[in-house]
Order: C-alpha cells, then sequence, then structure tokens
C-alpha cells in the first residue's frame, strides 16, 4: 500500500509509515469488503483482503496481519471455523479477531467469544464505531505504542526493556513467568485452560505436560507475593486461570 521511501523521506517518516497497522478484512460480499476497507484506509491502517478462509490462511502465512476482520458466514470454512483453527491449530499466531456477523442473538456471540474472537461486530455496524472498536482491541491485545509494553493492576511491562515493575520497583522473574504473565496481561480478564496455555505461551512444537503450567503458576504468583499483586492471578474453577484486576 505504501511507496517505498525516496530520497526525499527521512528515517523517521519512513518509520512512522511501518508503523501503521496491518489489517485483514475476510469477507466474502466484495462491497462490504471494499466499504470496510475504504474506511480503514482513511484511518491510515493498511488493509489486505481474503473472500474466503482459506485465502485468509495463505495471507497470514505469507505476512501475520496486527489484526482479523472476520465475516462469520463464508463459503467453506466459516469464520467460526477459522477462529478455531488460528487458536487450537496455528499456536504460533496470537493475531486478535473481531467477528462480523448477522447473528447478534446471544448464543451466537458466545459461540463466537468462546472460538476465542477478542470482539463482535454485528451487521449492519458504521465503519466509525468498527474502527473505534479496532483500535481498542489492539490496545489491549498489543499495548498502546504496539512494542509490548503494558500496564494492568498496579504492574508494568517494559516491552523493549524485557522488564517488568510494580510501580517503581522492578521485579526479577524468570522467562517462563516473564511470557506466561505478558500473555496473561494482554489478554486481561479471559480465563484459559492448561492446554491454551501451553499452546500460547510455550508453544506447539514444545512437548510439556499440562502439570508443568500449575508449576509456573506458582512460581509466577510466588514472584508477585512481595509486591501484594499475586491475586491479579486467579484460579477458575473448572476452567484454568486468568488475570484480573478484580475481586
Amino acid at each position: 500500500m505504501f511507496a517505498c521511501c525516496n530520497n526525499g523521506d527521512t528515517g523517521s517518516e519512513w518509520g512512522l509509515r511501518r508503523m501503521h497497522k496491518r489489517i485483514l478484512v475476510v469477507e466474502d460480499e466484495a462491497s462490504i469488503r471494499e466499504m470496510v476497507a475504504f474506511a480503514l484506509r482513511k484511518a491510515d491502517m493498511e488493509v489486505i483482503q481474503a473472500a474466503d478462509a482459506r485465502a485468509a490462511l495463505v495471507a497470514i502465512s505469507d505476512t501475520p496481519p496486527d489484526l482479523i476482520l472476520l465475516d462469520w458466514m463464508l463459503p467453506g470454512m466459516s469464520g467460526l471455523e477459522l477462529a478455531r483453527r488460528l487458536r487450537q491449530e496455528r499456536r504460533d499466531v496470537q493475531i486478535p479477531i473481531i467477528m462480523l456477523t448477522a447473528r447478534g442473538e446471544e448464543t451466537d456471540r458466545v459461540s463466537g467469544l468462546e472460538s476465542g474472537v477478542d470482539d463482535y461486530v454485528v451487521k449492519p455496524f458504521s465503519t466509525r464505531e468498527l474502527v473505534a472498536r479496532i483500535k481498542a482491541v489492539l490496545r489491549r491485545s498489543q499495548g498502546d505504542d504496539g512494542t509490548g509494553s503494558i500496564s494492568a493492576g498496579g504492574l508494568r511491562i517494559d516491552g523493549p526493556a524485557h522488564r517488568v515493575y510494580a510501580g517503581d520497583a522492578q521485579i526479577v522473574i524468570g522467562p517462563t513467568e516473564y511470557r506466561l504473565l505478558h500473555f496473561f496481561m494482554i489478554h486481561a480478564e479471559r480465563a484459559y485452560s492448561r492446554a491454551q496455555l501451553l499452546d500460547q505461551v510455550w508453544g506447539g512444537s514444545a512437548y510439556v505436560e499440562e502439570r508443568t503450567v500449575d508449576v509456573h503458576i506458582r512460581r509466577l504468583r510466588k514472584t508477585l507475593e512481595p509486591f501484594a499483586l499475586d491475586h491479579l492471578i486467579q484460579t477458575v474453577r473448572g476452567t484454568g486461570y486468568r488475570f484480573s484486576v478484580e475481586a
């Protein structure tokens, strides 16, 4: 979408262009796809388009987007099935997903959220609202500055420095606990099973038993305990664990 810098471009200008978020729009209706793409470009976002799940998978493998707008009703593999596949089979992908659909019933919204999508927009929708939803999800998932830095519940992760702070105090934390905490914080208030945590934090190529998650949860809580922040890592009975600032 953006032309390569020429001799008149400064390094900082080129850097700003690269910071534009790349959004994959997966929608089989060309008119809706073009409408959404136009609105996103006006909001200074780069747009990739796909008319079905197969094209979306190719686009994701080629250049992973920062966020996926995914229509529920797609030819062949549905958007719901694609979301589940991305969350369960593509363990190296943690791309935020917003589901676009005309299905507005509560049971449908629950099904979408349980498949791993991050937000749910019912058709018809305003493009202004859609852009606002995209920005909100990106802030939650990547941190406001897009560097992996994020703050919540008295904790702060400095992504570029790979450090964790409680207020002004630096927390000494192991690499696995760091990855676990970072994942929890960018997906706050969502419960994850041990199997999901293994996929997302350890990766699908690692052979690790589910009970290993419990060990690292205990270590993470012990690390946070001196700062009275261990309560942020909560056990969800019958499900697994979540990061929450609520009691």
